[in-house]
């Protein structure tokens, strides 16, 4: 439930369904709580290539422990050394938000890239939190609307989809949401093994079941259960059916997995906004389930889908990963990002 670690790509080349023949993904890691299946986690890596890994994980779970007032104001001064430092992602960030918000002038869009910076370094505390700490500051003030809905899309045991994008808030809220139903997530796996073990760790202290992206079998049959699955297809992929739709008035090479998905398992589609407010605290709001979906068009689909997320963003811009490079790919074979 991280940047990319969400994004579903099933296999659509005789090379890739050997490769997932040949090397099946391990199965989901479950929550005890929330499932009768308890596959263990293996033991932690602990050679000494992965001792720097772990120095920063120990970093990270100390922080997690700080008051959130404090954790609020340092991510603040976080956010401004992520904006000055990272030159490269701030020139992305700014280039996003010229294409996303030209109605703005430029002294808006500033205001706006610094505001999302800091909805960056505040977010990394909400991480760690999510992962390693104690939410019940969070739980405070917590504003949840439109559980009917997911009551109402699960009637008859039916399995639901739950569509959101890549906000700062996504682990935290994600978090947050599982005290009210059993969420499972897809992921990408961490290239560092001391740094997979630990956020899957994590996140096996609330999600319902976590599966690989690799492991599409796994989710569909978790859908087909009358299970709930919170998926992010908002990002650019580098593999995977993919179609170009509109998001902010721009082409957005876009996955088409949740139609995919939706297909395959039989699944509802709800979307799923979440943001955090300026006095801190947390609104998560579930929209009714998508009419008619899948249709027969996967290109119409996902355009739907986009544009839900198109909505949130636009509810709490300073919050959306602007940082992505969401307009890479391009029809004419541009890049917007490119430097002249």
């Amino acid at each position: 439930m991280v940047p990319e670690d969400a994004v579903y790509q099933l296999p659509t080349t005789n090379h890739e369904r050997r490769a997932q023949r040949d090397h099946p993904p391990r199965p989901a890691d479950y929550n005890p709580a929330m499932s009768p299946t308890e596959p263990p986690l293996p033991k932690p890596p602990l050679s000494p290539r992965t001792w720097p890994t772990w120095i920063g994980i120990g970093a990270m779970a100390l922080a997690a422990r700080l008051p959130w007032l404090w954790q609020r104001a340092i991510g603040r001064g976080i956010g401004t050394v992520l904006r000055v430092g990272l030159r490269e992602r701030r020139e992305i960030a700014a280039r996003n938000l010229a294409l996303c918000f030209p109605e703005l002038d430029d002294a808006a869009r500033e205001a706006l890239l610094r505001e999302h910076f800091t909805a960056l370094g505040i977010g990394l505390f909400e991480f760690a939190r999510a992962w390693w700490g104690s939410v019940d500051p969070m739980r405070k003030g917590l504003v949840v609307e439109g559980l009917e809905h997911i009551e109402a899309a699960r009637a008859g045991g039916r399995g639901v989809i739950v569509v959101s994008g890549h906000f700062s808030t996504l682990e935290m809220c994600g978090r947050l949401m599982c005290d009210f139903v059993p969420l499972a997530g897809m992921y990408r796996p961490h290239a560092q093994p001391a740094m997979e073990w630990a956020v899957r760790r994590g996140r096996a202290r609330y999600a319902a079941a976590m599966f690989p992206k690799q492991d599409v079998r796994g989710a569909v049959r978790h859908l087909k259960k009358g299970g709930l699955l919170w998926y992010a297809p908002d990002q650019d992929p580098s593999r995977g059916e993919a179609v170009f739709v509109p998001f902010f008035g721009q082409p957005a090479h876009s996955l088409t997995s949740t139609h995919s998905l939706a297909r395959l398992s039989g699944a509802a589609v709800v979307l799923y906004q979440h943001r955090r407010r300026p006095d801190g605290g947390y609104t998560l709001t579930l929209w009714p389930a998508l009419d008619d979906f899948p249709s027969r068009d996967a290109t119409d689909d996902t355009a739907r889908v986009i544009a839900g997320i198109e909505t949130m963003a636009r509810a709490a811009p300073e919050q959306y990963l602007w940082i992505h490079r969401r307009f890479k790919r391009q029809p004419d074979g541009t890049s917007p990002y490119a430097v002249p």
